[in-house]
C-alpha cells in the first residue's frame, strides 16, 4: 500500500536534518542514560517482594480487565492510593497509567474556557500536548524567571479579576532536559499573591530529594501552597504509573472529567503492587535504601567537582539533581560525540532538535546511586577529549 506522501516528505526532513529517531536495544554499557536514579528497577529485592506480595494476597491477575470505572479498578487501587497519599501528605491521590496521561488528563479537562494558564518555557512535552487540548488560554514565561512569570500575570490580572476565570501557573520541580529547578517558595509566594493555582510536576525529584525521597515540594514544606501535584514512577521509583496529588475534590473531579483517566484499561495488579514496594523501600528507610540516596547524591556532588577540574562548567548547565547537561549544539555532532563516548562503554543519551530548540542539542548525563567514582572521571575524561570547552 502506497505510503502517504506528505508523510513521507516528513520522515525524510527529519533524516537531513540528522534528527530521524529509531528504537535501539537496550545495551550493557555503564549506564549513564537511564531514570533509574536508585537502582530500584534493577533490584531483585523489589522484584521478589513485589512477587511475594502478590502471592500472599491471591492477586493472581495478568491485567486489569477494563478501565477504572468499569471493571478495572481492582481493591489494591485504593490501598496504594492511600499509601501515595499519606507519604506525600496529600488529601488524595489519583494513579495514571503514566505521566503522560496524567499530564494530558490534568491540562485538557481541569483549567476551562476562560482561564490563564502560563507555563514555564521549557515544560514537559506532555504538559505541553494537554495545554493544547484545553479550551483555557495559554502563555509561556521565560524559563524559571520569576521576574517574567510577574510581568506576564499583571498584564492579565485585569481580565482574570473581572470575571470568573482563574490563573493556573504551572512549572516543574526538576526540567527534565536541564537538570535545574525553579525557587519553588518564592514561585509559590507569587502565586499565592496573584491568588492562582499552583501545579508542579515532580517526576525527577521522587526518590531524589526530601525525606524519603518524597520530592522537592515537601523538602521545602509548600505542599499545602500546591493546587496539584504530578508525581511519576517511572524514574526514582523505577516502576510505571503516576499520580496526581491534590484534594479529594479535584481527584472526583478527574474520576469524572479526565479523558485519559476515563477511557483506558488501568493498571494491572501487578504494576501496582510494584509501586506499593516501591514506597515501601523508600518510607521503610531500610540502610540499603539510606546509602543508595546518599550515595546518589555524594555522587552528584562528585559530578559536579569533575566538571570543575576537567574545566568543563562552561558547557554544562547549572544543576543540583541526578541530570546533567552538557550543551554541544548541532544534531550531527552531537550524535558523533554520543557514538564516541559509547564506543569507550558509557551509554549517554543525545538530545536532539526538535526534542530541544535548534542549537541547544546536548548530551544528557543521568547520575545513579550505582556509579562509581571512577566511571564518573571516565566518562568526563572521554568527553573532554571530544568537545570544545
Amino acid at each position: 500500500m502506497k505510503f502517504p506522501n506528505k508523510l513521507e516528505n516528513k520522515i525524510n526532513l527529519r533524516k537531513e536534518k540528522k534528527a530521524f529517531r529509531s528504537l535501539g536495544m537496550a545495551t550493557k554499557l555503564i549506564d549513564f542514560s537511564s531514570n533509574d536514579y536508585l537502582g530500584f528497577a534493577k533490584s531483585e529485592t523489589i522484584f521478589d517482594a513485589t512477587h511475594q506480595f502478590l502471592i500472599d494476597n491471591n492477586y493472581k491477575f495478568n491485567g486489569a480487565t477494563g478501565s477504572r470505572l468499569l471493571s478495572g479498578n481492582h481493591s489494591l487501587y485504593s490501598l496504594v492510593e492511600k499509601q501515595i497519599s499519606e507519604f506525600h501528605q496529600s488529601e488524595a491521590a489519583l494513579i495514571f497509567n503514566s505521566g503522560y496521561d496524567a499530564n494530558v488528563g490534568f491540562f485538557s479537562s481541569v483549567p476551562q474556557r476562560g482561564d490563564v494558564i502560563m507555563y514555564d518555557e521549557l515544560i514537559h512535552a506532555s504538559i505541553r500536548d494537554g495545554i493544547q487540548l484545553s479550551n483555557a488560554k495559554s502563555y509561556k514565561f521565560k524559563h524559571n524567571d520569576l521576574e517574567d512569570l510577574e510581568s506576564l500575570i499583571k498584564r492579565h490580572s485585569e481580565f482574570v479579576s473581572e470575571s470568573d476565570n482563574d490563573i493556573y501557573i504551572v512549572t516543574e520541580s526538576v526540567f527534565s532536559m536541564d537538570g535545574d529547578s525553579p525557587d519553588l517558595l518564592r514561585m509559590s509566594e507569587l502565586v499565592k499573591k496573584h491568588k492562582g493555582y499552583f501545579v508542579v510536576d515532580e517526576a525527577h525529584a521522587i526518590g531524589v530529594f526530601g525525606k524519603h525521597g518524597c520530592g522537592e515540594i515537601q523538602r521545602l514544606g509548600v505542599e499545602n501552597a500546591i493546587f496539584a501535584r504530578i508525581v511519576t514512577f517511572g524514574k526514582g521509583l523505577g516502576c510505571h504509573g503516576a499520580a496526581i496529588l491534590g484534594s479529594q475534590e479535584l481527584t472526583d473531579y478527574l474520576v469524572n472529567f479526565a479523558r485519559s483517566f476515563i477511557y483506558t484499561t488501568g493498571l494491572s495488579p501487578h504494576a501496582l503492587a510494584a509501586i506499593k514496594t516501591a514506597y515501601n523501600h523508600l518510607n521503610v528507610r531500610s540502610s540499603a535504601v539510606e546509602n543508595s540516596q546518599q550515595k546518589l547524591q555524594e555522587n552528584i556532588q562528585f559530578f559536579k567537582s569533575e566538571i570543575q577540574r576537567l574545566e568543563l562548567q562552561n558547557i554544562f548547565i547549572e544543576s543540583n539533581s541526578a541530570i546533567h547537561c552538557c550543551v554541544i549544539s548541532g544534531n550531527e555532532k552531537t550524535k558523533e560525540i554520543a557514538g564516541k563516548i559509547e564506543e569507550n562503554g558509557f551509554a549517554v543519551k543525545a538530545i536532539l532538535s526538535p526534542t530541544v530548540s535548534e542549537g541547544e542539542e546536548r548530551l544528557r548525563f543521568c547520575l545513579h546511586s550505582y556509579n562509581s567514582r571512577k566511571e564518573i572521571t571516565a566518562i568526563l575524561e572521554n568527553l573532554s577529549i571530544f568537545v570544545e570547552k
